[in-house]
């Protein structure tokens, strides 16, 4: 009788994270690349939907910002359900709550209720992004985290380059109906979260148990490599409101994601009027549409300097150094577009911002889920994610207040966002396990894969 060999474990592990790869980021990519379209679209519409309903640039601001508001104060309560109730069932009631809010900014026609829609839709996203990345932690070992987190959000990049045509398209119905372009473009971006909230409930299984595509192996495999990953690597283990304030790794990154949400926000909220006002004199500038679409360049260059950043961050382990070296980059690319005056030279100038952001951002999130725990990671995740994405409140505000001030110039708003990088690259270089004498990102990475990567003992 022939007895079958075990499978190498190595050979375990690649069939495990390229499974991952191909059967779940692709199909959460394109959950995610609506997330972005309804909650972004209102960069888009900012210019028609401002002169329709005369809001001036402070009121446009705040109604963008808003969304971080809701999005900040049930971040954490929804990662925390979601662990309780699954992520089928969970993931599907967000992307319902969040499409019909998304349709319904059609109906805005005051500043009372466009800050409202927007609130709620933040309230309603809460908790999807740093679900994903909740979920990734049920599948992927911490040694792999980064490649598949950044393949999400490099798919996710190229995915969404659909949103600016889309968006173009959209503005271009104007008068269609007897409604305006932009009211075109929330309904119709938001009917498609909608109907994939039903999909989710059908395909998406709540975690490796319950995968047909895996083989008993594989799911003993996967389950015996996050367990020991969580007893040897020293991670945050717990994390309540309370903890999270005094824990030091956590309030680090909760700064260093702030600084970057506030520059990105602040920008990304305006670059569609920006290149549309530098593409020159009026009369003679890039309609709606073509700014929409053109704005899809620097995703391109995004999505493909993620892809190649990730695997190398993963292959050295050097979590932090990418991190700060990708938010310096990042931090000359808005540097730059302070001082140019067309719109060639200003998507130049965000095609460099957004290389070093991208570049940056797999390894940050795959240094912030290696460092909790899992019993931590529900809470902890949401935690960063919400406090970070504050900055998508204030970012908004103080560009339209740099505006306001400086009689419509991008200059200072700009320069603010730059020095913003530049104070989360420093951030990253301070980064520690614990403050002064412990090993850093790279260390703890060399550490616990050397650990993981001796068999368990059995002590009878």
């Amino acid at each position: 009788m022939t007895v079958q060999q075990p499978l190498p474990t190595k050979t375990i592990e690649t069939s495990v994270i390229n499974k991952v790869m191909w059967r779940l980021v692709p199909f959460l990519a394109i959950l995610y690349v609506f997330n972005l379209l309804d909650r972004g679209n209102v960069g888009i519409a900012k210019v028609a939907m401002s002169k329709d309903l005369v809001f001036s640039d402070r009121v446009y601001g705040l109604g963008a910002g808003i969304f971080f508001i809701g999005y900040f104060i049930f971040e954490v309560p929804s990662n925390l359900i979601m662990e309780r109730v699954g992520a089928r069932r969970w993931i599907a009631r967000i992307m319902l709550s969040w499409g019909a809010i998304s349709s319904c900014m059609m109906f805005v026609h005051t500043p009372f209720s466009f800050y409202a829609l927007r609130f709620l839709l933040g309230v309603a996203e809460a908790g999807f992004y740093p679900g994903i990345l909740l979920y990734f932690t049920y599948w992927v070992p911490g040694n792999a985290r980064a490649r598949i987190i950044a393949g999400f959000l490099a798919l996710t990049g190229i995915l969404s380059l659909i949103g600016g045509p889309l968006g173009g398209r959209l503005l271009a119905q104007d008068g269609r109906a007897g409604l305006h372009g932009w009211q075109w473009l929330f309904m119709m971006e938001g009917v498609p979260s909608i109907i994939l909230a039903f999909v989710v409930l059908w395909v998406l299984p709540d975690g490796p148990a319950r995968a047909s595509w895996l083989s008993p192996e594989e799911k003993s495999w996967l389950t015996e490599s996050l367990a020991r990953e969580e007893r040897t690597g020293q991670q945050v283990k717990h994390l309540s409101f309370r903890s999270a304030l005094s824990e030091p790794r956590v309030l680090h990154l909760c700064l260093i994601f702030i600084l970057t949400s506030t520059a990105g926000n602040a920008v990304g909220s305006f670059a569609p009027e920006m290149l549309k006002l530098r593409s020159g004199p009026i009369g003679h500038q890039w309609s709606d549409p073509y700014v929409a679409t053109i704005g899809i360049v620097p995703g391109v260059v995004g999505a493909c300097a993620m892809f190649f950043s990730a695997f190398a961050s993963d292959r050295t382990g050097a979590r932090r150094s990418f991190v700060m070296i990708g938010y310096i980059i990042a931090a000359f690319g808005f540097l730059y577009c302070g001082f140019v005056s067309t719109s060639a030279l200003t998507l130049v100038a965000l095609c460099i911002n957004t290389l070093g952001e991208r570049s940056a951002a797999g390894s940050y999130w795959a240094l912030t889920t290696n460092l909790m725990g899992a019993r931590a990671a529900a809470g902890g995740i949401a935690f960063i994610n919400s406090v970070g994405n504050l900055g998508g409140f204030f970012g908004p505000i103080l560009m339209a207040e740099f505006k306001t001030r400086t009689g419509g110039g991008f200059r200072e708003g700009l320069i603010m966002a730059a020095c913003l990088f530049f104070a989360a690259a420093y951030g990253a270089y301070r980064l520690r396990r614990d403050g002064p004498g412990h090993p850093s990102p790279e260390e703890q990475f060399v550490e616990e894969t050397a650990a993981a990567s001796q068999p368990e003992q059995h002590i009878p």
